[in-house]
């Protein structure tokens, strides 16, 4: 019996989208930026609890970045701060429906 291969977090996957990768950002300066992924709509959780405000995750190191209230750099883009935890990725168009 082979072990069942390992999910990095992501609980459901849409046949017609890319792969989630390990890696993602917002910011399309960003190398972890992948354009293909945002024609789909992402849910992220974070230690079991939605969020809607993550500018970049990593699952394999489980962190997210979120920004840092209102404050800006220099360069007018906002503060990060990074959040540790266990980070799952997933389609939200691919998700189950409750019935």
């Amino acid at each position: 019996m082979r072990p069942e291969p390992e999910n990095h977090g992501t609980r459901f996957m849409n046949p017609l989208a890319p792969p989630l990768p390990d890696r993602l950002s917002i910011d399309p300066q960003s190398k972890h930026y992948v354009a293909g992924v945002f024609e789909h709509d992402i849910g992220i959780r974070f230690n079991g609890k939605e969020r809607h405000d993550v500018e970049e995750y990593c699952v394999s190191e489980r962190w997210i970045k979120v920004a840092a209230g209102k404050a800006r750099d220099r360069k007018g883009k906002p503060l990060m701060i990074s959040l540790k935890g266990a980070v799952e990725v997933y389609y939200r168009d691919a998700a189950p429906t409750a019935a």
